[in-house]
């Protein structure tokens, strides 16, 4: 596991470290974010591209270093390797998109980053979850570390999770209260994603 230790307003390691958008025309946050998700200021004096890039060789660069190191590791292993990149989010935030977001959002870029049996493991066990709902490719399709990473023709898979928060809190604002009882219950369906995972990536392996 490789788990970003620093806060996303510091630096956000799922954006592209050149602060090209993800979502060309829509509203979203930046590489160092201007806005929180409700689109108010979090800077009185907004970092310049220096102060930037200082925080792109602190922060962004040693992250990435770790990862592609483990991919790199595991790959060797096993010939194939499978990045699950795991994020969440409230589930109503107007700013960035409209209504309520599904409980699990999935996202392969459109099924560029993975094979399709690896989207297809991921969709259909979310699906058999009752009382939850799911969706592939909608607003969040993949942040920059899914679609930098994911090269299925060679042997790199990458599948993003966005979770909504109101799976495992009792609250989406402050304090932000959780809830043990929706914690345990959204561990067993996520633990069956990765079980589902880990079978097809072998079934690849034995394919290729």
């Amino acid at each position: 596991m490789v788990k970003a230790n620093f806060h996303r307003y510091v630096i956000d390691a799922n954006r592209d470290p050149s602060g090209a958008s993800l979502y060309p025309g829509q509203n979203t946050t930046g590489l160092v974010p201007i806005t929180d998700f409700d689109g108010q200021p979090l800077w009185r004096t907004p970092p310049d591209e220096e102060e930037i890039e200082v925080r792109r060789a602190a922060w962004h660069l040693p992250y990435h270093a770790a990862l592609s190191a483990e991919l790199a590791r595991v790959k060797a292993i096993h010939g194939v390797v499978v990045l699950y990149d795991c994020h969440s989010i409230r589930s109503h935030a107007p700013y960035l998109f409209e209504g309520t977001l599904p409980d699990f959002n999935i996202g392969t870029n459109n099924g560029a980053t993975c094979d399709p049996a690896l989207e297809r493991a991921v969709s259909e066990t979310c699906r058999r979850v009752r009382g939850h709902t799911m969706v592939v490719n909608g607003r969040f399709r993949g942040g920059w570390t899914t679609r930098f990473y994911g090269r299925p023709e060679d042997g790199v898979h990458a599948v993003q999770m966005e979770l909504v928060q109101s799976t495992y809190l009792a609250t989406e604002t402050l304090p932000f209260d959780y809830d043990d009882g929706k914690a345990r219950l959204i561990r067993g369906h996520l633990a069956a994603v990765l079980e589902a995972l880990e079978r097809s990536a072998y079934q690849l392996k034995g394919t290729s």
